[in-house]
């Protein structure tokens, strides 16, 4: 297995300040760009799609809450793409998740705590303050970061605090990021899968150039 790849026993079965812990953190390398995906583009139940789901375009994004790059990308190039192709119906977009530290397995099972109608605007706020919530060198702080972001999204302590202890989910998590980025050939984030083919970060005007191409011109 590859190293970056955190397999789901590295997801240590002990509470800790923020829920489940995992037991290392590694650095992603680059991909390459238009590497064709092992997996087909398909949804999930533990995805929560935007725009058209017949759109004959899918793009599936994976990217990590802590990483710096994903929130550039999300507070910049996807605002964009979501007013010319999401919202607009010509396409359809995944967000999926990477879990290369603890930390972003804890916001994603924040991100989940208000089911898929909040799920969305959880994620921006998690990228929009990703320096105030994950700067903090301990472990207990960022919980509590995350709790008080969760808070601001409506949710009360009893509520986070069952998401955050939910090894469950914490399971089905990680196994699916895990089978995804091994079939997806996930490295670096952020990285997109177009109708099965990869791509590394880019900015709008290129993104948008290949996606209108993928629609046919």
């Amino acid at each position: 297995m590859n190293k970056f790849i955190l397999p789901a026993i590295a997801v240590v079965a002990a509470l800790g300040a923020g829920g489940w812990w995992y037991s290392s953190q590694s650095t992603p390398t680059p991909t390459a760009s238009g590497v064709e995906s092992a997996s087909p583009v398909q949804s999930h139940e533990l995805d929560f799609p935007l725009g058209n789901p017949n759109a004959p375009v899918t793009v599936v994004e994976y990217s990590s809450f802590t990483c710096p790059h994903c929130a550039t990308f999300n507070q910049g190039p996807y605002e964009q793409l979501k007013a010319d192709f999401i919202d607009t119906g010509r396409i359809q977009y995944i967000k999926r998740e990477v879990y290369f530290d603890r930390y972003g397995l804890w916001a994603g099972m924040v991100a989940r705590c208000g089911g898929g109608e909040r799920y969305h605007g959880i994620v921006e706020m998690l990228y929009d303050q990703q320096r105030e919530w994950a700067g903090a060198n301990d472990p207990a702080q960022v919980a509590a970061n995350l709790r008080r972001l969760g808070r601001q999204a409506g949710m009360n302590d009893a509520e986070l605090n069952a998401c955050l202890e939910d090894a469950d989910t914490a399971l089905a998590l990680t196994e699916f990021y895990q089978a995804n980025a091994e079939a997806d050939n996930i490295r670096a984030t952020p990285t997109f899968i177009i109708n099965g083919q990869s791509y590394q970060n880019m900015p709008y005007d290129e993104f948008a150039r290949v996606l209108t191409e993928k629609l046919g011109g």
